[in-house]
Formats: structure tokens, sequence, C-alpha cells
């Protein structure tokens, strides 16, 4: 997968893996500032039970989190500078194909189309890592992913929580184990500022819309698959 760089303000950009979806095809809009009003909203009576909004919005969340955190995790396995951060890397790749492959095999079954590239905020953090090296590397790591896994986790607690179907309940509860492993191995690199990634956490700038989109496939485009 090719990805460029793209321009930001500041590293950490809060609100990277939110989603809201308009068309069940495809979501039309993904953002903190541009949550559905209405994500408990049946939009498919399913063998499995109802999907809601937020479920689909869940679905598709999982999925753009894998198609940039994954290249990231391979990125540490060739540049990480401690044996720490080269097994955070490790699982980051290990975590997101289990979660991929999920994704996609849920996605078929419900209907939902999947995007083949994250959003370009997620392009960001990746060409941000891509151009460090060494120690700046391995802290804007980090420091990104904690960050980011911190966003989602609550996400996906209410997910579980809340969803009647139960083949979101299966993805939520895989992607808890994940997430919270992805939290830990961060924070086991011990160049997590918790001051910072707090911050970040909990006062996310706000974005354009089409920032936190990533764009849908072309027509005829095949899957991606993270292996």
């Amino acid at each position: 997968m090719r990805i460029t760089r793209q321009a930001t303000g500041t590293l950490f950009v809060g609100g990277a893996l939110s989603l809201t979806l308009a068309a069940l095809a495809y979501p039309s809009m993904l953002g903190f500032s541009t949550v559905s009003a209405a994500p408990d909203r049946v939009i498919a009576q399913t063998s499995t039970g109802p999907l809601t909004e937020a479920d689909r919005d869940f679905v598709v969340k999982v999925r753009a989190a894998g198609l940039w955190e994954y290249p990231v995790g391979q990125m540490a396995l060739r540049k990480g500078t401690t044996a720490a951060v080269r097994t955070a890397g490790r699982h980051l790749v290990s975590g997101h194909a289990g979660l991929d492959a999920t994704c996609r095999r849920i996605a078929a079954r419900l209907n939902i189309t999947l995007p083949n590239k994250p959003s370009p905020q997620q392009q960001g953090f990746v060409a941000t890592l891509s151009s460090d090296t060494g120690r700046r590397f391995d802290s804007d790591m980090a420091n990104i992913l904690r960050t980011t896994h911190g966003q989602i986790f609550s996400t996906v607690a209410k997910i579980r929580a809340t969803t009647e179907n139960s083949l979101v309940r299966q993805l939520a509860d895989q992607a808890n184990d994940t997430v919270l492993d992805h939290i830990t191995v961060m924070e086991k690199t011990g160049l997590v500022d918790f001051d910072q990634v707090l911050f970040q956490e909990t006062t996310p700038p706000k974005l354009p819309s089409q920032d936190l989109t990533p764009p849908p496939p072309a027509a005829g485009e095949p899957q991606v698959a993270l292996k």
C-alpha cells in the first residue's frame, strides 16, 4: 500500500477513529465532529441480529485502524531502536492481521463495504513515522499509538455493551483484547508522555470531515487484506 504524506499541525490529532455512517454500503463521514445523530437506528435486520448505525460504524472503524497501524507495526520491526519498540511492532502486526480477517468476514456477511485506504489524517500519522528515525521514531510511535488506542478503547466497550448483533459482539470481544494489548505494549516502551497523551485523548482538535474519512474503494478494486 502506498501512503503519501499529509501535512498536520500536530503529531497527535484526536478523533482519528470515530465514524459516522450515512449509507449501508459505505460511510459518508467519519470523525468525532460528525457523530451520527441516531447511532442506535436499525439499518438492517440480519440472521445474527439487528444491525445499527453504531454497529456498522464500529466494523468500519476497526478496519480503518488496521489500515494504518499495521504498516506502522512493520516500520517498528525495521526501525525500532529498542527491543520493547520492536515487540510493540510485532503486536501491532499480529493484532491487526487478526482483526482485519474478522472485519472482512463480518463485513461480507452484513453487507458492509470496507475502505482499502486509511483517512488522510491516518495517512498523516504514517507519513510522520515514515520520516522519523532513531529515538524520534520510537517516541512518536509510542505516543501516537497510545493516544489513538486510548481514544478507541471506550468505544469498544460501549459497542460490546449495547450491540444486539452476535457478529459485532465477536468483533468487539476481539478488539477489546487487542486494543488493551496494544495500550500495554506502548506503555512498556517507557516512552509514553502521559500528560500529553491524556490531553490529546480528552481534548482532540477539530478537523475537517474530509481529513477523517477513508476514501471508498473504487469500483472493482480488490479488497486489501492484512496478512
